[in-house]
């Protein structure tokens, strides 16, 4: 058994992991992290911490959020109670990608994960009531190397397909990606 596939997103460094799992009368197994498998396609990290954060309402977004080196993270996020859709950005300096997204959905049904990498922005939205997402991380929360990037940023231009946004008061007051590069130009690894 194979038990995970790993499939690169159109942005270099994020991917979408899809799980093999067995299935039967008692309901499911599934491996959710594999050491020697993420060796073998260069994705293995330290993870430091992990976290879980639950969304009561649809239409919750978080983020766009990210850490300044040396605290930059790497994330492994996988929604374990409704749906998200998660989606990236990538704020690396001098990438060719540079401002551009993408995105994958993530639900208790899909059983998908996505892995982000350091020098992304990075944020979701819930798709159904009380939505509860897990994710490591490679490097310790630093408040003082947090920032993020609005929401809505036109710049970005992505499509949330949310007409009335639940956001928390520090997302609401996020900079935008012009901000963000003439202040900093990029996040550089």
């Amino acid at each position: 058994m194979v038990f995970m596939i790993f499939k690169e997103s159109k942005i270099k460094g994020a991917f979408e992991i899809q799980f093999e799992y067995t299935f039967d009368k008692r309901g499911f197994f599934m491996r959710t992290y594999d050491k020697e498998l993420f060796v073998k396609y260069n994705l293995d990290r330290n993870w430091l911490q992990e976290n879980h954060s639950r969304s009561e309402k649809k239409g919750t977004i978080r983020g766009f959020h990210f850490q300044f080196p040396p605290f930059a993270e790497t994330k492994l996020i996988r929604c374990i109670k409704g749906a998200v859709l998660d989606v990236f950005v990538d704020i690396r300096l001098n990438s060719k990608t540079f401002g551009q997204f993408d995105s994958v959905e993530l639900s208790e049904y899909n059983k998908k994960m996505a892995y982000i990498p350091r020098g992304f922005a990075h944020g979701f939205c819930t798709l159904t009531d009380i939505s509860e997402v897990i994710y490591k991380v490679d490097n310790v929360y630093k408040a003082d190397h947090e920032c993020g990037i609005i929401w809505n940023d036109k710049d970005i231009n992505f499509n949330w397909n949310v007409t009335e946004p639940v956001l928390s008061e520090k997302d609401k007051k996020n900079i935008t990606l012009k901000e963000f590069r003439e202040k900093y130009k990029g996040i550089e690894l």
